[in-house]
């Protein structure tokens, strides 16, 4: 399995910006989709973002387009998500996710991190 650790979550006021990051071990990172997804006390975990291998292809939670921006660096073996005009329930853990294909990363066919909290308040 491939080793994910998350980073950069925080304390951010509402309308704020947030750059998490995911550091994958091994030297196979680019053949992985990745993905974010977030989980809040008391609820189901939810997808917020997923990209292909290459970073050709993107899909998005409609909670989070036009906010949020996932992308990659192969060379760096790290997964990104920007988080701009950050809104109080964006608040959750946020767990990094690598799997087979796009479609399966979207579908929860993967492996996970640790996962970051980030918390926005109002």
């Amino acid at each position: 399995q491939v080793q994910l650790v998350e980073s950069g979550g925080g304390l951010v006021q509402a309308g704020g910006s947030l750059r998490l990051s995911c550091a994958a071990s091994g030297r196979t990172f680019r053949f992985y989709a990745m993905g974010w997804f977030r989980q809040a006390p008391g609820k189901a975990r939810e997808f917020v973002a997923g990209i292909s291998q290459s970073g050709g292809s993107t899909k998005y939670a409609d909670s989070v387009k036009g906010r949020f921006t996932i992308s990659r660096d192969n060379a760096k073996n790290t997964l990104y998500l920007q988080m701009n005009s950050l809104k109080p329930e964006d608040t959750a853990v946020y767990y990094c996710a690598a799997g087979d294909s796009i479609q399966r990363v979207v579908a929860g066919n993967s492996d996970w991190g640790q996962g970051t909290q980030v918390t926005v308040s109002s």
